[in-house]
């Protein structure tokens, strides 16, 4: 079997899998076997029901005193039994599993595995799986791989559909040259690959790792290293230079630049005028101004007689950027234009017709600003808002598709400088290191999940006075093995717990991209009170009436990320707070966001978290988000990219070509195709 065919080819795949599996963008059996597990499960020796503690998954083996009972709730089933073993007695819930009533009669023993959580004052275990002392001996000590899921795909259909992938696939060819494996103590690909999917122990999971780290870091240089090269090339095509209206905006503006806006807009300005294409990141914490700059930068190059687009990663950060360009240029005669995927195929012709003629001067959107239909007359500027979530591939081709325009990139991720210089290789780095003026810290709290009763108060609180909240969890919906929140359960939950006098939704990416839109819309219109979100809040969104940002499974999340996060509040007036609910008091993990707990200045984070968690952190929590790395974190395994940085640089030109050539030879029409779809 090759790694190009169908997944449908495998062994008990059938249609309606496979089409669950697309929705994961597993197309094909290489696509099988490079999804990788998110995490690994371990079972341990079960413990007396006396030890139980809130917030842990634990297995208990106990007998049924009071057989199962169904009662109704909303849209719920919610089935109860009552257990004891000698050490007390444990509620269990499970919810929508009625059929489970018949198994859990009075008197039956079985083991018990799932999450302890508090209910009304009490200890409940919730959604157990049960087990025979046989079926739970053959798992303990065992790494159980957990991917990540659809609705309706379960970890087991998954976990055994790559188990037969691996057992009737041809190896895929690996790239990296003998002489560097050896060099860098690297175990074979196809060995790696398994596995990553089935560790035989953490030291043999360690050692898969490394090697899909090295290799995906390795990827990484050698595209940089081409883009880079054919950069290097390039003449400025497009001259620009400050314009009155220019100077007429920074006069208007109701502030003054910071001295470090300031210094990054001369430097903007410089490379826009130079003899060479501008390539330029500009890094700046949550909140420090970039805005206005790229702003600045667009008016600049539409004032000179081009066109100039702003690329954000969502569609409700388009949408909120459109907004802010309407105000800022109403009187300059710029005409400001809109194009993303929600839009109606009569909108799209009309908008790609405005663009094509030059009637245009500052087109503003998502990624459906590069699809092949979009013909520019004269692209003199390229903003991508939020690089990380577009990538070196995506740079190339937003390049190719302008003639070679200035490409300016912002980034409020922060990143440790030595390591922004090796991922952003090929862009000169500007970083906004100032807050403006009378912006009023977030003050922060780290807690443990006993305290969520009394944040559901605080919120109450917060809303009665006409404020909002953000909730954020981990994941969209009910997960087989991970005690990590769920956004529609806990939006059930939250409903109950804060009463019917307060609008809660909540939001997550795989909802469809207008329905996403339409709810964040109504959130910053006031109509809903309190989201429920998973991360698809990250970035960019801005609700200054937003006042408490919580955070549920916090230990889930990189530092970074968490920065992030709080960053959507405290964008108003008001006092804000950001609540950090972790349902794990290791003290590592509390060390860990104790960083967060004292500090609100992203760089100093970045280059913390970098120390505290260094190369070799198996099981550390990933930057989400971050680049397009499936395995490696730019963060646990600095050591390992600073390793493959200096190994790629001493390749030859003629080496890293023909490796460049290998690595990516297929690829070009699967990133085409691949950002069709995302469009």
């Amino acid at each position: 079997m090759k790694q190009t065919e169908d997944v449908r080819c495998i062994k008990g795949i059938g249609a309606k899998t496979a089409e669950l599996l697309q929705k994961l963008g597993i197309h094909t059996v290489g696509d099988l076997l490079s999804y990788y597990p998110r995490s690994y499960d371990t079972y341990e020796l079960p413990v007396p029901i006396g030890e139980v503690k809130e917030g842990k998954t634990v297995t208990i083996e106990a007998s049924v005193i009071k057989s199962a009972d169904v009662t109704r709730y909303r849209n719920l089933q919610v089935l109860t039994c009552i257990v004891r073993d000698p050490s007390g007695m444990l509620k269990l819930t499970w919810y929508n599993q009625p059929y489970m009533k018949n198994q859990l009669t009075m008197g039956t023993r079985h083991l018990f595995r799932g999450r302890i959580a508090r209910k009304k004052g009490s200890l409940v275990m919730e959604q157990p799986k049960k087990y025979t002392r046989e079926e739970y001996h053959r798992l303990l000590q065992v790494l159980q791989p957990v991917y990540g899921l659809t609705e309706g795909l379960h970890n087991k259909t998954l976990s055994k559909a790559v188990a037969a992938a691996l057992s009737c696939c041809e190896p895929e060819e690996d790239f990296i040259p003998a002489r560097i494996a050896k060099a860098h103590n690297l175990i074979a690909r196809r060995y790696a690959v398994e596995e990553i999917h089935f560790p035989k122990s953490r030291e043999t999971l360690g050692e898969a790792r490394r090697r899909l780290v090295f290799e995906e870091f390795f990827r990484f240089m050698l595209l940089l290293s081409h883009y880079k090269e054919q950069k290097g090339k390039e003449k400025n095509h497009y001259p620009v230079r400050e314009t009155k209206e220019c100077k007429r905006l920074l006069e208007t503006l109701p502030y003054e630049l910071t001295n470090a806006q300031k210094k990054v807009w001369a430097e903007i300005q410089a490379d826009l005028a130079g003899e060479g294409t501008m390539t330029r990141l500009v890094q700046g914490d949550v909140g420090s101004g970039k805005t206005i700059l790229a702003m600045l930068s667009l008016l600049a190059a539409a004032e000179s007689g081009y066109q100039a687009a702003l690329m954000a990663p969502t569609e409700v950060l388009a949408r909120q950027h459109m907004a802010e360009a309407l105000r800022l240029f109403s009187d300059s005669g710029i005409k400001c234009v809109l194009l993303t995927g929600s839009m109606t195929a009569a909108q799209k012709k009309e908008v790609r017709e405005q663009i094509r003629s030059g009637e245009a001067d500052i087109i503003i959107g998502t990624q459906t600003l590069f699809q092949e239909k979009v013909e520019y007359r004269s692209l003199g500027l390229v903003i991508t808002d939020e690089q990380h979530r577009f990538g070196v591939r995506q740079r190339e081709k937003l390049s190719e598709k302008g003639g070679h325009p200035h490409i300016l990139v912002m980034s409020a991720t922060p990143i440790p400088r030595t390591l922004a210089i090796i991922l952003y290789g090929d862009l000169d780095i500007s970083i906004v290191d100032e807050l403006p003026k009378g912006r009023k810290p977030v003050k922060n709290c780290v807690v443990g999940t006993g305290y969520r009763e009394t944040a559901y108060r605080f919120i109450a609180k917060q809303v009665a006075a006409g404020r909002q909240a953000y909730i954020i969890c981990a994941m969209v919906e009910e997960s087989d093995t991970s005690d990590a929140e769920n956004v529609t359960d806990y939006t059930e939950q939250l409903r109950e717990a804060l009463g019917g006098g307060i609008s809660v939704e909540y939001l997550h990416g795989k909802m469809p991209a207008k329905e996403k839109t339409e709810r964040m819309n109504r959130f910053a219109a006031g109509e809903i009170q309190v989201l429920v979100s998973t991360t698809v809040i990250e970035v960019g969104v801005n609700v200054p009436n937003a006042t408490v940002m919580m955070i549920e499974n916090a230990e889930r999340f990189g530092l970074a990320q968490l920065h992030q996060l709080r960053g959507r509040v405290g964008r108003g007036d008001a006092e804000s707070y950001c609540i950090m609910v972790s349902a794990s008091e290791a003290q590592e993990t509390m060390e860990r966001l104790e960083i967060l707990n004292r500090s609100n200045d992203g760089f100093f984070i970045a280059g913390e978290d970098l120390r505290l968690r260094g190369p070799g952190d198996l099981f550390g929590i990933r930057q989400s988000g971050e680049f397009e790395f499936a395995v490696a974190d730019i963060y646990a395994d600095a050591t390992v990219l600073k390793e493959v940085s200096e190994t790629v640089k001493a390749l030859s030109a003629k080496e890293a070509e023909e490796l460049y050539q290998r690595c990516f030879r297929e690829e070009t029409a699967e990133l085409v195709r691949g950002m069709a779809e995302s469009i």
